[in-house]
Order: C-alpha cells, then sequence, then structure tokens
C-alpha cells in the first residue's frame, strides 16, 4: 500500500535527526561556541516579585572554565546531578524488572484477558497497557503480542487488540495508577530544573511540591478516562475498518499458548503472598522508624514519603520473586541476581544519554546561556500577549512539544532538553505557570503522538509483531491506523488538564 505523502515526508524528516545522545553532544559543542562569542554579555532577569536579578555569560573556554569542565563531568554533573537522580531510576529497576522478568506481568495480562467480555475487551487492553507503563518498555514486548494472540483465538483479527494495546501501552503512556520511573524522570529533573533558575518549587497554592507524587491526581485519572476514549475509538473507528480487511494465522502460532498453564495459577498465589508480605513490611516502616515526625525546626518530615521509589520496588521486587521461585524460574540465588543483571543492563542507553545530557544541561547552567535562552522566550511571549491568557500558553506548549515529538523519540531526552527552558519560561510569563502544570503539560503532549511517529523507538517492533498476521503492513499503515487514537487522546488529555487549572484542582499531593 502506497504510503501518503506527508506521511514519507515525516518519515524522512524524523530519521535525518540524529539519535538523542548525539544531539546533546552537538548542543553542548553550540553552547560552547556561543558561550566564546558571547562572552562577558550581560542582561538582566526579572523575577516574579519584580527584582531585576543580573546575568552574565561565561566564556566556557576560558582556564577556569575547561578546568571545571573537567572537574565536574564524571561526579558532579553526571552521577551527582540533581541529587543522584540517575541512581533512583536505575534502583526502581530492580523491583518493576523482577516483576517482568519472572513472568509474573505476563501471567497477570494473560489473566485478566481470559475473565472479560469481549465487549470491554478493547477497553481493557487500553488499560492494561497504560498500566504496563510501569514496567518500562514492558508492555511493548508482552502486551501487544499477547493481545494479538488473544484476538486470534477469538477468531477476530488479531490487529484489532494490538492497535488498542499499542495505543494504550504508548500513547498513555504518562498516565497510571501507580507511580512509575516516569514519574521520577519528569518530577527530579523538574526540582533541578526550577532550582537552576530560582524558580520556586510549589504548587499554585504556594505549597511545595513532592517530585514523585506532583502530577498524581491528574495522572491517575487520565488512567481511566484514557481507557474510556481509547476503547470508544477501538470499537467506533478502528474495529470496523479492520474487520473488513483479511489477515493470517502463522502456522506456528498456537492459540492455546494464551492460556494460563496450571504452575502459572500456583505461582499467582505465592506472588499473592509475597504481595502480602511487602505490604505488611512496608506498614513497619510507616508506623516504624519512617513514621512522619516533626524537625527541630517544627517542619513535618515524612521519610516514607520521601523514599517511595524504594517502597514501590518492594511492592514489584517481593511478588516477582516468590513468583519466580514458585515456578521454579529461579532454583537459586545467582539466578535472581542474574535476573536484576539483566534489568540493569538494559538501562545501559539511560546511562549514555544522561552522561551527555546532564553534562549538557550543566553546561546550560553554567554558561549562562539557558538562562539568556529563558529571558528571550519569556520577552518574546509577553510581548505577544500571551501573558494575560495562561490556558493558550499551556494549549500553545502542549502543541509545540507533540510537533517535535514526531521527529525527537525518548520522553527523557526531550524533557532533559524542554523543562530547563520552558519551567522558568512559563513561569516568567505568567506565575501559575509552576512546574508541576508545565511538567503535566509535557507528559500529555510527548504520549499523545507516540504512536503516529517512526522516530518512536518500539515503532519497528510493534510493527514486525503485526505483520506475522498481515505481513504487508507498513509503518504508513501502522500511523494511519493509530491516528486517531493520537489526536482523540491529544484533545481529552489537554481538556482535562484545562480543567484541573481552571478549577483550580491540584494535580498532585504537596510534600
Amino acid at each position: 500500500m502506497k504510503q501518503p505523502k506527508e506521511m514519507s515526508l515525516i518519515e524522512k524528516i524524523g530519521k535525518k535527526i540524529p539519535d538523542p545522545a548525539i544531539l546533546f553532544m552537538i548542543l553542548y559543542a553550540i553552547v560552547i561556541t556561543l558561550s566564546v562569542f558571547m562572552g562577558g554579555m550581560q542582561f538582566g532577569q526579572q523575577l516574579v516579585d519584580g527584582e531585576i536579578v543580573p546575568f552574565q555569560i561565561q566564556n566556557m573556554l576560558s582556564g577556569e572554565n575547561i578546568r571545571w569542565i573537567y572537574s565536574n563531568a564524571l561526579l558532579a554533573n553526571w552521577l551527582g546531578y540533581g541529587g543522584g537522580v540517575l541512581g533512583v531510576i536505575l534502583i526502581i529497576m530492580f523491583g518493576i524488572g523482577m516483576a517482568e522478568d519472572s513472568g509474573l506481568l505476563s501471567t497477570l495480562i494473560k489473566k485478566a484477558g481470559m475473565n472479560v467480555s469481549d465487549k470491554f475487551l478493547p477497553v481493557l487492553l487500553v488499560f492494561l497497557g497504560i498500566l504496563s507503563n510501569i514496567a518500562s518498555d514492558a508492555g511493548y514486548i508482552v502486551l501487544v503480542p499477547l493481545a494479538g494472540l488473544l484476538y486470534a483465538g477469538m477468531k477476530k483479527n488479531p490487529l484489532i487488540g494490538m492497535v488498542a494495546a499499542f495505543a494504550g501501552v504508548s500513547a498513555g503512556f504518562s498516565a497510571n495508577l501507580i507511580p512509575a520511573a516516569t514519574d521520577v524522570i519528569v518530577g527530579e529533573n523538574a526540582q533541578i530544573f526550577a532550582a537552576n533558575q530560582n524558580v520556586p518549587f510549589v504548587s499554585a497554592t504556594g505549597a511545595p511540591l513532592d517530585p514523585a507524587l506532583m502530577n498524581y491526581y491528574f495522572v491517575f485519572l487520565s488512567t481511566f478516562i484514557l481507557a474510556a476514549v481509547g476503547g470508544i475509538v477501538t470499537i467506533k473507528v478502528v474495529q470496523p475498518k479492520l474487520e473488513k480487511e483479511s489477515y493470517l494465522i502463522p502456522k506456528d502460532l498456537h492459540l492455546d499458548d494464551f492460556a494460563i498453564k496450571p504452575e502459572e495459577n500456583k505461582a499467582l498465589g505465592a506472588a499473592g503472598l509475597g504481595l502480602i508480605v511487602a505490604l505488611i513490611y512496608l506498614a513497619v516502616l510507616y508506623m516504624g522508624p519512617l513514621a512522619p515526625y516533626y524537625n527541630e525546626a517544627g517542619v513535618k518530615v515524612n521519610p516514607f514519603t520521601s523514599n517511595i521509589i524504594l517502597m514501590i520496588t518492594s511492592l514489584f521486587f517481593v511478588p516477582g520473586l516468590f513468583y519466580g521461585v514458585a515456578i521454579k524460574k529461579y532454583t537459586n540465588s545467582g539466578q535472581v541476581i542474574q535476573a536484576l543483571a539483566r534489568q540493569v543492563g538494559s538501562m545501559g542507553y539511560v546511562l549514555v544519554l544522561t552522561f551527555f545530557s546532564y553534562n549538557f544541561l550543566a553546561m546550560l547552567t553554567r554558561s549562562g546561556i539557558g538562562t539568556y535562552i529563558t529571558f528571550l522566550g519569556a520577552t518574546g511571549l509577553e510581548n505577544l500577549g500571551f501573558a494575560d491568557y495562561p490556558t493558550l500558553l499551556i494549549i500553545g506548549f502542549i502543541l509545540t512539544t507533540a510537533l517535535i515529538n514526531l521527529f525527537v523519540g525518548g520522553l527523557s531526552s526531550k524533557w532533559l532538553l524542554l523543562g530547563p527552558i520552558f519551567i522558568p519560561m512559563l513561569y516568567q510569563v505568567h506565575p501559575s505557570m509552576t512546574p508541576d502544570l508545565v511538567a503535566a503539560a509535557y507528559r500529555v503532549a510527548d504520549s499523545s503522538t507516540n504512536i503516529i511517529t517512526p522516530m518512536m523507538s518500539y515503532a519497528g517492533v510493534v510493527l514486525s509483531y503485526m505483520r506475522k498476521y498481515k505481513p504487508e503492513f507498513t509503518i504508513g499503515d501502522l500511523i494511519r491506523t493509530m491516528f486517531p487514537y493520537s489526536i482523540a487522546f491529544l484533545i481529552i488529555w489537554t481538556t482535562l488538564l484545562i480543567i484541573f487549572f481552571q478549577l483550580g484542582i491540584p494535580l498532585g499531593p504537596t510534600a
């Protein structure tokens, strides 16, 4: 099938954009070059309270700054950036990775799929797809092919289930019922971006934000709304079209693979016991050594929520371990360690990306060029009159990010690029543009267009799954099929965020 010219153009442009890690290397060199020509330039940025703070751009090739580059590249600018956020991202993979590697997540998905009416199956698949992002990329690898297998077993076009699952996994990536790595990456870095340019890390009410939970109310509600929207799009738009198309069932495909084996059922019971053990353990911590208390300054401190990532890790690690032992995947401690090593090994690209991105961001701050970009952007938006229309600021930022997402993949890489600029810029234009609101807007935009870009890292993987049932299926076919989901999610999700904003509903709990 011939692809539309506009789709081919997007694909061609996207292929010319380098990998985000390479992009950060290029930007690093650009900032150094600009700092040489702009070194010594002075400007003043007005804070929210009206105070004018003077800034000066530094020449990063001066002797002092060259020493700074080499002295801080490893510890301060990479491993220690943002208080060690890289370590937080890696540690959560211990728990979630154990649940995935043991097979627990796969069995839970199969269990749910076998006990629901086919009328509600599209809604369930989108819902499970959204939940699967708890396990990072597990949804692409596990849920999408299982959804196809489930529909094939029901004598229906497998692509119907696969696109519904793909919509949930990818277009609904930032929504969830449980805080996950995405919340940490977005929240922790938002706090860093705000601190770097003196933006208060507080909500619209002035309350301090909890980085990992600052969007929790919004993403929690979004999970149910997007599941319903995705289900409706599947039933009313996508399914009628795909039901008319031909498909084939591979000869080597065993449709009974979707059935839950007796040993898997037994292992689920063990996982349930593991969950109880984990919950009791966390309850003891919460009521004991990690109970809230008031420090010497009279400030309430909550060690439990401050270490929420470790708590979430436990909730996945223990049930996953119990399941793996019960199903005899882990028969000795060495196999457990190997499972953890596999998950950390899968984060190799994150290590490469963060080395270059965090060093670039540190350079942006040190040189003063990041502050200067904020100054120019805020001045431009104010001159356009956007300062009087904060809702337009939200919509404009969402549309801009959604467009960029068509050509540059990766939630974290784009956030590391856009966050340091837009968080201080939008806040300066209008004080209602708090870090939590900007972060929520970014998450809406980044997720909604994931499914209509060939630049998304798993687009090729999903396409290969679909070609098992329809060999002639192309990337253009995939984009056209997913387009209704993308538009529906973008419109509904943006509307929901504006409702939160206009009604003053908190996006999440405060610290």
